[in-house]
């Protein structure tokens, strides 16, 4: 130990080493984490500053590069790792393209699924946990969910329905679930994909089954906490909690009905009846003010004004897919009276949140001036713009405005490698942390370097 006592000459070094910790701890210095789908609020906004205005020519640089396999699973960053999932197949197999598996035809088709943390320093794999996972699925490349990460915890929600919670350290695993032997759930046509949701002590997941819609585990012991609603159609969404009506609500959205629930006790708050056509019910809900949307395919939007006073809601509108969109499964971004997203025709669109009317449509972002089925853009809010990662695995920033879409500088990060409607897409939500951005496609995870010239310094 060094004594109490310091003469003068201390002062400069002491000086010097309070001056380097406070830039360390300044907000400039932060890093954030994106440990679950959305990232740190589950709200899909990137909070980090000292990003990168405009790509270099040759494009961001690229920290690193590590094999994986299929999967549509996004990746989560927490404490200098990263986590993933992929689907690994017998050596002497390989996938379909999804249009040639029969739309409704199921056929078991062996193969594993794997839980791999890396390294985010340098992509090197810490450890992995694998199991046998026999796919009843189409779109079969993998999983679809993105893990959870907190407390030392890893939960992850495999395509088969397989719940697991792993310690972060090595993998091993703590509890799990199987949601078709525990519940009697059924695995849907294109699986099990609600991104699991952490809520205090409870992790809650789409499970399925009899009066199992929805269900709260004990996120340290696994065991059940509550379960809640039956639905003939599970749905592909996940679990969102907003408050409104003076009261925190989880909003489920099942193939049936939109619910609020109290994420406490499991008890319905409102249901909303809301078929989806063959239960495409994918997109995250997404609040602003009193007002929630919420959309799917084939002109199926709907705006819902959540009551002020009590939990309730009523219809504000519904969208015929002209003067709306209608998203396949791209999550939209609502602000400022005006709702951002993806139509199922591929345009990026601009609607008023008061009525529905398209202020705008474009199908530039994903570089085309036609008709793409089913198109995906991921779309991330950072300061006043925006960070688009397109299906064919372009990165864009971009000012999205009631007015217009302006798009500022694109890099081509990843090639699509999975076909879907006659063409090969990147169908993966990106994580953003420590000033970088981590995505996948079916053959590899990469982060890149976002950081501007003082924010990475």
């Amino acid at each position: 130990m060094h004594s109490a006592h310091r003469c003068p000459t201390d002062r400069p070094a002491r000086f010097g080493a309070v001056l380097l910790l406070s830039l360390f701890l300044s907000p400039a210095a932060q890093a954030d984490d994106w440990p679950q789908w959305l990232g740190p609020q589950r709200d899909d906004i990137w909070r980090e500053t000292g990003i990168i205005e405009k790509f270099p020519p040759a494009g961001p640089t690229v920290r690193w590069r590590a094999p994986l396999g299929g999967g549509y699973t996004g990746p989560a960053v927490a404490e200098g790792r990263v986590y993933v999932m992929d689907r690994q197949l017998p050596a002497d197999a390989k996938p379909a393209p999804a249009a040639q598996t029969g739309f409704m035809k199921r056929t078991q088709k062996p193969g594993s699924e794997r839980v791999l943390c890396l390294n985010e320093a340098d992509g090197k794999l810490l450890w992995k946990h694998e199991y046998d996972c026999p796919y009843t699925v189409q779109y079969d490349s993998g999983p679809r969910t993105t893990p959870l990460v907190h407390d030392h915890k890893v939960y992850t929600v495999g395509a088969e329905g397989n719940l697991f919670c792993l310690d972060t350290d090595q993998g091993k695993v703590i509890w799990s679930h199987d949601f078709k032997k525990d519940y009697g759930a059924k695995t849907q046509i294109w699986g099990f994909a609600g991104h699991p949701l952490l809520d205090g002590q409870r992790v809650i997941c789409m499970v399925g089954g009899k009066d199992s819609t929805v269900v709260a585990f004990d996120k340290d012991t696994g065991k059940e906490i509550w379960k809640a609603l039956s639905a003939q159609s599970l749905g592909y969404c996940p679990p969102m909690i907003y408050e409104a009506g003076g009261k925190r609500q989880l909003i489920i959205w099942h193939g049936e009905a939109i619910c609020g629930l109290d994420p406490e006790t499991g008890n319905v708050y409102w249901t909303q009846p809301y078929k989806a056509y063959m239960g495409m019910a994918i997109a995250s809900p997404r609040k602003w003010s009193d007002d929630l949307f919420v959309t799917s395919t084939f002109g199926n939007s709907m705006m819902l004004n959540l009551a002020s006073e009590k939990p309730g809601a009523t219809i504000a509108w519904k969208g015929d897919g002209k003067i709306s969109f209608d998203s396949v499964f791209a999550t939209p971004f609502f602000e400022n009276g005006c709702v951002y997203g993806t139509s199922s025709n591929g345009e990026l669109c601009c609607i008023e949140a008061a009525t529905g009317k398209r202020q705008w449509a474009t199908f530039e972002p994903n570089s085309t001036k036609k008709v793409v089925r089913s198109a995906d853009i991921f779309i991330t809010k950072n300061g006043d713009r925006f960070f688009l990662f397109t299906e064919k695995g372009d990165l864009i920033i971009a000012r999205l405005t009631p007015k217009s879409y302006e798009e500022t500088s694109r890099a081509h990060l990843l090639e699509p490698i999975t076909e879907a409607f006659g063409r090969k897409v990147v169908w993966s939500h990106p994580a953003y942390a420590n000033r970088s951005a981590f995505m996948r496609n079916d053959k590899e995870i990469i982060c890149v370097l976002l950081a501007d010239s003082a924010g990475g310094k």
